[in-house]
């Protein structure tokens, strides 16, 4: 695989990507399509405020998060998603956005992990992202905004597996041990 350089797109309310319009209540994302991640800067406020989730390392997971569906569209995975998409129904589609997004988790605690050989992690930075990776959860905002969760329609995974995925991935520091889609239980 030949790494290409994702571009990074800052807005504010709205933005066209080549996967369509989107707003600031999509929050980031990562568009494959134009291999560009798209961050509203009114996210930062949103998680320091409405998540709880304050600090710049927050900020950093969530990047390296997108950067992490990056990864995945390189290594053709986003593509293998696409197939299944059309052959599945949306309820067994959103357990394969579980495990995609899980390991786009544990792909930025990869990052996270060389982030910290180069010295770049500053004291309390692992415990920031780590708060940030909980508290965008499925059943954490499912419970905020309905006051109840519905696991059928998880698309990113619960609190604690998204916690759990981002620290596998700082630990090990390598792509190898990322196979969210081969682990039985998430």
């Amino acid at each position: 695989m030949v790494y290409r350089e994702p571009i990074l797109v800052l807005y504010s309310g709205s933005v066209q990507s080549a996967c369509g319009m989107a707003g600031s209540a999509v929050g980031p994302f990562y568009c494959p399509a134009d291999e560009k991640l798209y961050i509203d800067l009114s996210f930062y406020d949103d998680l320091q405020t409405q998540f709880k989730a304050p600090g710049d390392f927050a900020m950093a997971y969530v990047i390296a998060h997108e950067v992490g569906h990056h990864v995945q569209k390189l290594l053709g995975i986003s593509d293998e998603m696409a197939k299944i998409r059309s052959r599945v129904s949306e309820e067994e589609y959103n357990k394969y956005s579980v495990r995609l997004e899980l390991q786009a988790d544990y792909l930025a605690g990869v990052w996270a992990h060389h982030a910290q050989g180069m010295g770049v992690l500053e004291k309390g930075d692992l415990e920031e992202a780590l708060n940030a990776a909980s508290a965008v959860g499925d059943d954490t905002i499912q419970q905020r905004a309905r006051g109840y969760v519905v696991p059928e329609s998880f698309t990113h995974g619960t609190s604690e597996q998204r916690k759990k995925w981002f620290y596998r991935g700082f630990e090990a520091g390598n792509l190898e041990e990322g196979d969210t889609f081969g682990a039985g239980n998430l």
